[in-house]
């Protein structure tokens, strides 16, 4: 076979890096993190103004997200990471479009569902498709553009309800999941048209122990990282201290700072930007410096700009928000990037997929007991403080992490990722 151009592969290299961050857009920005944009309207429009149903919506999304995990863990020892990724594309574009038109709470929530599994389908194997496609050198600033399309699509969201219609119209929720319904199918249809990723295929042995590694919910996979055990416990202490940040940061600034709807408004946007700059920004850091010097840098300013947050000044919560999200956002890309590095095809999926549902747990349990800390102080400060502690114990963890090259551990019947070979999609 007649090898392509070089300029010819580097054009299909950008096609299927660009296509790669639009699923990822769709799946995490769309699938994932809508439904906390339109839930008054869906709240007011569908549940009855019940906050309760709302929320339990919500805890459906994440809590399919972590089946998810688990599922793509098994799913990736029998399909390639493309399959997984298409397959994940196409169920969160199915819960997109049922969202727009759901007649009953009961439809909504099967749709949010289809979104979190999908979520958990594109996301874990979309890091590794990109990683194949660059030289190692430059996988983490190719981690930081997909925490970067993620941040890109949540500031996408608002300016969606701005051109849709008003606020406060209670319809606009689904708008805005119609919408993301026709992105979605036009992607789905480039996708399955034009995507060109490496097979990333895990070889299977005669005896099947590649599959092994998805064995005790993906923990056989993960136990081959070395430094497993301060990679998990530094991923969940983020998981943790991010969720009381993003679920409380703004009541604490409106409730006991008495800031201005519009100065909330203001902290909120700001964020939004910084993650997406941050994210270029960590990602290069880690191909300088490495994973676990910028996950401890991460770690540290993080812990200290959320204490920073608990001032009455606008002018320093919103330095501090800006800092807590530019080094909070890129933080998975940067723990998905030590992962790769740490791991084989045969047990990438499974290793990723156990650190995932570690992650997850600690997101889901972090609002419920952020918000009974708050209840209890009649303050949303201890849960800034408790924020930042936990920031603390996820940076000492991260100075456990081994240093020098990068190890993976074999597992019999395992092979090392071979190079990437860009084809037509399979």
């Amino acid at each position: 076979m007649v090898a392509s151009p070089p300029s010819l592969r580097a054009q299909r290299t950008v096609l299927t890096f660009a296509l790669l961050m639009g699923a990822v857009t769709v799946a995490q920005s769309f699938g994932r993190f809508t439904w906390g944009f339109v839930l008054p309207g869906a709240r007011d429009d569908l549940l009855g103004g019940s906050n309760a149903a709302a929320g339990l919506l919500g805890s459906a999304n994440l809590a399919a997200y972590l089946v998810g995990a688990l599922v793509v863990g098994v799913l990736a020892t029998r399909l390639s990471l493309g399959a997984v990724m298409r397959m994940g594309l196409v169920t969160s574009m199915v819960g997109l479009g049922l969202a727009s038109v759901a007649p009953s709470p009961t439809v909504l929530a099967a749709a949010l569902m289809l979104m979190g599994l999908g979520g958990a389908a594109v996301w874990i194997p979309g890091p590794a498709l990109t990683a194949a496609l660059v030289a190692p050198e430059r996988r983490g600033f190719a981690m930081g553009l997909l925490a970067a399309a993620i941040g890109s699509g949540s500031l996408l969201i608002g300016q969606m309800a701005a051109v849709l219609g008003d606020s406060a119209d209670t319809a606009l929720w689904r708008r805005i999941y119609a919408l993301e319904f026709v992105i979605a199918l036009v992607l789905c249809v480039a996708v399955f048209a034009l995507l060109w990723t490496p097979d990333r295929r895990p070889r299977r042995g005669a005896t099947g122990e590649d599959r092994a590694a998805s064995g005790g919910g993906g923990t056989r996979g993960l136990r081959t990282i070395a430094g497993w055990v301060p990679l998990t416990l530094t991923y969940a202490c983020f998981g943790f201290s991010y969720m009381l940040v993003a679920a409380f940061l703004i009541a604490r600034v409106r409730d006991d700072a008495g800031f201005s709807l519009a100065q909330a408004s203001m902290i909120f946007s700001l964020q939004g930007v910084a993650s997406v700059i941050g994210a270029l920004a960590l990602g290069r850091m880690s191909d300088r410096f490495g994973q676990r010097r910028t996950l401890i840098a991460a770690f540290a300013c993080a812990a200290v700009a959320t204490l920073f947050a608990l001032s009455h000044s606008p002018l320093v919560v919103a330095i501090a928000a800006v800092a807590i999200a530019s080094t909070s956002t890129p933080t998975p890309a940067v723990v998905t990037s030590y992962v790769i590095e740490h791991t084989t095809a045969a047990t990438y999926a499974s290793a990723f997929s156990a650190l995932t549902f570690a992650f997850g747990v600690t997101q889901m349990v972090a609002p419920q007991i952020g918000g009974l800390l708050a209840d209890a102080t009649d303050s949303f400060a201890a849960v800034l403080v408790l924020s930042a502690l936990v920031r603390v114990l996820g940076l000492i963890a991260a100075t456990r992490l081994p240093r020098g090259p990068r190890v993976a551990t074999e597992v019999p019947g395992t092979a090392p990722p071979e190079p990437a070979a860009l084809g037509v999609g399979r």
